[in-house]
């Protein structure tokens, strides 16, 4: 007889699969529990730097970069063009205004110079054949005039001893009338004479006056080419010190090119490079300091280049007090440009948790030290060693100003000794 056989509710397999489940959904429970809190990292303390918030003195500068320079600085072009022959000083020597600093050769300028003498030579012995011609022929008018006042004067006389000699019917009316009529011709004669001579001076007068503005326009473009062949001397134009010259004996150099430059060293400039993000708040009159040999100087912008070139614009710089001494041009100046005066401010130094954040939040320490967290800030101006927070944090807050980088999207910093 059968015995039937009573099915157990709680075998081995149906507890193995209970607990794998129990043991997922345990799984997952813990996940989210310990996902939906903040995220924490334990950090040591002597790897990190706590900076303390403070009021203080802020100045709206930027660190900027100058290059010495002569307050005042003459260019040498050449005026003319030619090959290098000699060279009367080396770069850097000391100059006075006209002495020479090197000669250049140029023989198409020469010849023109030859011929341009040889052109106001010849024009001036034109001129003085063509005034002896005008002299010979006034002459040959007026030894005519002078004959035609003789014949005048001898037909006036007879005229009038033969019209006293017809009045008393001593001689005829045909003798008469021939010695009115030579009178007559000999009175038109000296008038055509008188007027030919009057018309001879006007004309000689004229023609002498072109001859000499003729000769003076000559004679002038001969200096002119005398003065161009004079420029293949190049002189030093002022009092200086003679810099960047670039000339080598043989070398052939184009009208209008840089030779080199006179410096005059009387005093010096600040030649600085601008970010043109800075262009709307930089001015003349701005004030900076630079630091030589353990000594502030003080500087004072004189003039901008509004010029922008590869995001950047040039400022002259002139010192406002005392020239530091020894100075030398081409020196390089570390400067400090302020674009503002001193304000009070809120303060936090500078330092690397801006690469991460970029200045939007920053990490709090409590007031135990125990721990950091993130708290939100804003961020105003910044100068090289602070940076002004208009919100989020006050005086007396300590913060983590250190790099960021390795924190990831941590909340809070457990601080470790």
């Amino acid at each position: 007889m059968d015995r039937v056989i009573e099915k157990k509710k709680w075998n081995t397999k149906r507890l193995l699969t209970i607990g794998g489940i129990a043991g997922i959904v345990l799984l997952i429970a813990g996940s989210i529990y310990f996902t939906s809190g903040k995220s924490r990292l334990n950090v040591d303390l002597e790897r990190i730097t706590i900076s303390e918030v403070k009021n203080g003195v802020f100045e709206d500068v930027i660190p900027v970069n100058g290059v010495v320079l002569p307050e005042t600085s003459i260019y040498l072009d050449a005026l003319e063009g030619g090959r290098v022959e000699e060279k009367y000083v080396e770069d850097g020597a000391m100059m006075k205004k006209g002495e020479p600093i090197l000669r250049l050769s140029n023989t198409d300028l020469e010849l023109s110079l030859i011929n341009q003498e040889t052109s106001v030579f010849n024009l001036l012995t034109q001129m003085q054949i063509s005034k002896n011609a005008a002299q010979q022929n006034t002459i040959g008018k007026l030894n005519q005039a002078t004959d035609v006042e003789n014949s005048l004067k001898e037909a006036e006389r007879i005229y009038k001893l033969d019209k006293k000699l017809y009045e008393e019917k001593v001689i005829g009316t045909q003798e008469f009338k021939q010695a009115e009529n030579n009178y007559n011709y000999q009175v038109q004669k000296k008038q055509l004479s008188q007027e030919i001579l009057k018309k001879d001076s006007v004309s000689s007068q004229q023609e002498s006056s072109q001859a000499q503005q003729t000769y003076s326009r000559t004679r002038n473009a001969l200096d002119v080419m005398r003065k161009k062949v004079g420029d293949l001397i190049v002189r030093a134009p002022v009092d200086g010190q003679l810099t960047s010259l670039d000339a080598e004996i043989g070398q052939s150099k184009n009208k209008g090119e840089r030779l080199g430059q006179i410096d005059i060293t009387t005093g010096f400039k600040v030649r600085v490079d601008v970010d043109e993000h800075y262009i709307s708040r930089v001015f003349t009159g701005l004030k900076g300091e630079a630091n030589l040999s353990g000594k502030n100087y003080k500087l004072v912008i004189k003039k901008v280049y509004t010029q922008v070139t590869n995001s950047r614009f040039q400022v002259d710089m002139q010192f406002a007090d005392s020239v530091p001494e020894g100075i030398r041009r081409g020196q390089t100046l570390q400067i400090r440009l302020a674009l503002s005066d001193e304000t009070q401010a809120l303060l936090v130094p500078k330092g690397g948790f801006y690469q991460q954040t970029g200045g939007n939040w920053i990490f709090k320490v409590n007031e135990s030290g125990t721990m950091a967290y993130k708290v939100d800030i804003m961020i105003n101006r910044q100068n090289p060693e602070y940076f002004e927070v208009i919100q989020g944090l006050k005086p007396g807050d300590k913060v983590v100003t250190s790099s960021y980088e390795n924190y990831g999207n941590m909340q809070e910093l457990i601080l470790k000794k």
